[in-house]
């Protein structure tokens, strides 16, 4: 069975992105900014959804966007925060899922009898 070396870019992409949501504040931020939808949400209207507010906030959208997981962009005077991230998001999801059950002893019965 091949396995990913643990330093092929998607492992070392998935562990970035798991570092940034390591933070409560982060994962909130980050949630805040999903449930804004495709539209975005400017970064006041962030800090009072999430709780998270000032260079707290500055702080984790750094490192969320660092992470490829948000981007901004001004917009007039205003900041918005997208989860433009969606892909990178769904690809997380996938690297964890992608080898379900590769090494159960059920995966390996059902494959012994093909």
């Amino acid at each position: 069975m091949k396995q990913e070396s643990p330093h092929s870019q998607s492992v070392l992409r998935a562990a970035a992105a798991f570092s940034a949501l390591g933070s409560e504040q982060r994962l909130q931020v980050l949630r805040s900014i999903v449930r804004a939808g495709p539209e975005g949400v400017s970064i006041g209207e962030l800090g009072q959804r999430s709780g998270v507010t000032g260079s707290t906030l500055t702080h984790h959208m750094k490192i969320l966007s660092q992470a490829g997981l948000v981007e901004q962009m001004r917009q007039g005077r205003s900041i918005i925060c997208f989860a433009a991230a969606y892909d990178e998001m769904r690809a997380l999801s996938e690297f964890l899922l992608s080898e379900c059950c590769a090494d159960s002893q059920e995966a390996h019965k059902d494959h012994d009898h093909v």
